[in-house]
């Protein structure tokens, strides 16, 4: 492969993973930097000595569509498809806490929208009514472009209301999708993100919901398959190492690095690409290199809290389940991906996560606090937690898991391009027209080296192409 200079790439999380991969492909020779001692970025995985034994715990449950094919795409890269399966068809469980009913949001075959018909007939958390009026604003909904920068200034919740939806529907189905999605309440996020979401995600194809997440740690994803397919990719990988500053020079580009003990140095590229979260962004870009820079600096970032409960027997029967009328928003079954079962006496115990987003309500109360909050809850939704011993409870705590989707936002959002020649941004938060999700972040590493390439005037027929 003939090399066509040099590049370095700023972060080693999904959108600096994607573009590292896409340079070198290539033919560039890549260097990726990160600060932290793994890859992945907010989708790792650590090690924990509890008392319920050595655990694989994952930072937070991370879950995807089929609809995400750009991440599909990433994984099929990483050799890690078989680990991170979908489900056949989409299949939500959603039991309602105060009236201890369970249904179910699942699709058929049929064609859109006739494959949700059935599911929302039967839906029990809805009356009639509501029911009705859901598909009334559906159709509507249907019509939307998402693209179109005047419903970025619009909440998701005031339209709901216009269109006739009750308090209840957004709690039972708008949110319910919403909250996990967008990581924010429809009242707090952008009409033309939640318009992206519902769109793309229930009225683009009949499986573009189907859920899929990872029966293994994540960092053993996207961090051990990603390393092994930069490296064999010919990236040159430089952890614990931290850009302090990017400055131009007359050939390129100089990125000063810091690597704790080692010392500093200076990386020459010709093309850099910053993958790291705004704040990051706004600290390295030179003076010029994007219009109104600090307008980085207004996108708001939301928080994702996670609560990890050990039992000593199985309570859930289900791989997860989301509930209604409750605190609780997610509850999923790590048994397996954490090592639980393989632990001496872990035979016979759960590993549950409660995942709970748009969490800036609770995301710094004391573990002792959201403990006697949550466990009484969840054994009030799983009658076979009534009684039973409580192994290890802990929390992790993402303050600034995605960036805030607020109205306004999508204005806040720059693309991939800088104006200055040869540097280039990347991350879920550049404009990519999608929610702070893996997708999101894996397009923005792709548009990315995309205009590098293109810059650096590689054909079309050349470039990494967009998924679509």
């Amino acid at each position: 492969m003939t090399a066509h200079g040099t590049a370095v790439v700023v972060g080693g999380g999904l959108a600096g993973t994607t573009a590292a991969l896409a340079l070198a492909g290539a033919g560039l020779r890549v260097t990726l930097v990160e600060g932290r001692p793994r890859l992945g970025g907010l989708v790792f995985s650590f090690r924990r000595d509890s008392a319920a034994g050595e655990l694989s715990v994952d930072n937070g449950q991370h879950v995807y569509l089929r609809c995400c094919t750009a991440y599909r795409e990433l994984l099929e890269r990483l050799g890690a498809a078989h680990l991170v399966p979908l489900q056949d068809r989409m299949d939500v469980p959603v039991l309602d806490a105060d009236r201890m009913r369970l249904g179910r949001l699942r699709r058929t075959a049929l064609p859109v929208p006739l494959h949700l018909a059935r599911s929302l007939a039967l839906y029990p958390h809805l009356s009639p009514a509501e029911r009705a009026g859901v598909v009334r604003a559906t159709l509507a909904l249907k019509a939307l472009d998402p693209a179109d920068p005047a419903l970025d200034g619009v909440d998701f919740g005031s339209w709901l209301r216009r269109h006739g939806q009750s308090a209840r529907a957004v709690e039972a189905l708008w949110d319910l999708v919403g909250i996990a999605t967008l990581n924010a309440r429809a009242a707090d996020a952008s009409l033309g993100l939640a318009a992206k979401v519902f769109k793309t995600g229930l009225l683009s194809a009949p499986g573009a919901a189907d859920i899929g997440w990872s029966r293994v740690p994540l960092g053993d994803v996207h961090d051990t398959l990603a390393r092994t397919a930069l490296e064999k990719a010919g990236v040159r990988i430089a952890l614990r190492t931290r850009a302090a500053a990017v400055e131009r020079t007359d050939g390129g580009w100089r990125v000063a690095v810091e690597n704790g003990p080692h010392g500093s140095a200076q990386l020459a590229a010709d093309t850099v690409v910053l993958a790291v979260p705004q704040r990051e962004a706004h600290a390295l870009l030179p003076d010029g290199a994007l219009d109104g820079k600090d307008r980085l600096l207004d996108i708001g970032t939301a928080p994702i809290l996670n609560l990890h409960v050990v039992y000593d027997r199985k309570v859930l029967r289900r791989p997860f389940f989301a509930a209604v009328g409750s605190p609780v928003q997610w509850v999923f079954d790590r048994t397996e991906g954490s090592g639980l079962t393989r632990v001496e006496g872990g035979e016979g115990r759960q590993y549950l996560v409660v995942s709970q987003s748009a969490a800036q309500d609770e995301i710094d109360q004391p573990v002792g606090k959201l403990r006697a909050r949550y466990l009484p809850e969840l054994e009030r939704l799983l009658p076979a937690a009534r009684g039973a011993r409580i192994c290890d409870f802990f929390v992790t705590r993402e303050r600034t898991a995605t960036f805030a989707p607020a109205p306004g936002v999508g204005r806040l959002r720059p693309a991939a391009r800088t104006q200055a020649p040869g540097l280039f941004l990347a991350g879920a938060w550049t404009a990519t027209g999608w929610p702070a999700t893996m997708e999101s972040a894996v397009r923005s590493g792709t548009a990315a080296a995309r205009e590098a390439l293109t810059e650096l005037g590689f054909p079309q027929g050349q470039l990494p192409q967009e998924a679509a």
